[in-house]
């Protein structure tokens, strides 16, 4: 943390007891940091410095100028998030505040609630299915809050695995029909008629939770964009339930979705025909799946990810777009 970042917080909030690093961020942009400090109001704070590095090492080997100008441009649709979005958010789709933000050449800061002192101090890498129902709900109130917004300073479309961002990872891929209906499954994707904005990397890594399990609070905005909700649906099951229960509990979790969305689209007001929008968005289920499949097949072709589960939605999204 340079002097500037670390005088305007002790301004601010008082004197730093102590820095405590949680994370380096993706590919060494920078890292995620934990400020305790020495107040009565405000006992900690979390720090995400972002500096773009000399040298790029992705874990992955996708060390390419795409990449780099999509990270760039992933942290610039971040703080534009939280400057000019997040007053629209409530306890429905709790995220942490923003307190204070910093920009200067090749760096930015954000300096953000932390979400433990704030009631959500539980990570999870998996959930049953009966937990992952408070994951759909939050994003069922995140879709509804923003459905039919314009994505203005944000990702026109939202998720960092959609077609136009991956021209690389679709080189990698092997021939297939897949590979063959890529842009015509990304341009049904990005082309149906009930949008939102959506998360755009919903997975349960970047969830929090209450210590009962029965509170939730969502982070990292870097990819938040306009889209199809179900998007963040099939990102956010793959990443929490094994395939078997993926399958076995589908009808079951989107019913529950669908079930939260149109209470939370009631409470904001929103006037739109329901049914059609739940009609397009389930016909999308398999599409949307098959989408971010078609990523992890360039990207990295042994993820555990590719199941049968996985082949299966394929094979339905395949035989749809023939039989158009």
């Amino acid at each position: 943390m340079n002097d500037l970042i670390h005088n305007a917080i002790e301004k601010q909030f008082g004197v730093i007891s102590k820095v405590e690093l949680i994370q380096s961020l993706w590919s060494g942009y920078g890292e995620l940091s934990k400020l305790y400090l020495e107040s009565n109001s405000i006992s900690s704070l979390i720090v995400k410095h972002i500096q773009f590095p000399i040298e790029v090492k992705h874990p992955r080997g996708w060390n390419t100028n795409q990449s780099h100008l999509r990270k760039a441009k992933s942290y610039e649709v971040e703080l534009a998030w939280y400057k000019s979005w997040t007053k629209h958010c409530d306890d429905y789709c709790r995220i942490p505040k923003l307190y204070h933000s910093e920009s200067t050449e090749g760096e930015h800061f954000l300096i953000l609630e932390d979400l433990d002192t704030a009631g959500f101090p539980r990570r999870k890498t998996s959930l049953n299915p009966k937990q992952a129902k408070i994951g759909l709900q939050w994003l069922a109130n995140f879709h509804a809050t923003f459905m039919g917004e314009s994505p203005k300073y944000l990702w026109k479309e939202g998720t960092y695995w959609h077609l136009a961002t991956r021209p690389d990872e679709w080189e990698a891929m092997k021939e297939s029909p897949l590979k063959e209906k890529a842009k015509e499954i990304d341009q049904i994707l990005a082309n149906c008629k009930y949008q939102t904005i959506i998360h755009g990397d919903a997975k349960l890594a970047n969830f929090c939770f209450s210590e009962d399990m029965n509170q939730i609070a969502a982070v990292d905005f870097q990819y938040v964009g306009g889209g199809c909700g179900m998007k963040d649906v099939v990102y956010f099951l793959g990443s929490c339930l094994t395939e078997m229960e993926c399958e076995k509990y589908e009808k079951e979790l989107l019913d529950y979705y669908f079930t939260e969305l149109d209470l939370a689209l009631v409470r904001k007001n929103k006037a739109l025909n329901y049914e059609a929008l739940v009609k397009e968005w389930r016909s999308l289920y398999a599409i949307a799946w098959t989408d971010f499949t078609r990523f992890l097949l360039g990207w990295s072709p042994t993820h555990q990810k590719l199941n049968s589960y996985s082949r299966k939605l394929i094979g339905v999204t395949l035989s749809f777009l023939e039989k158009k």
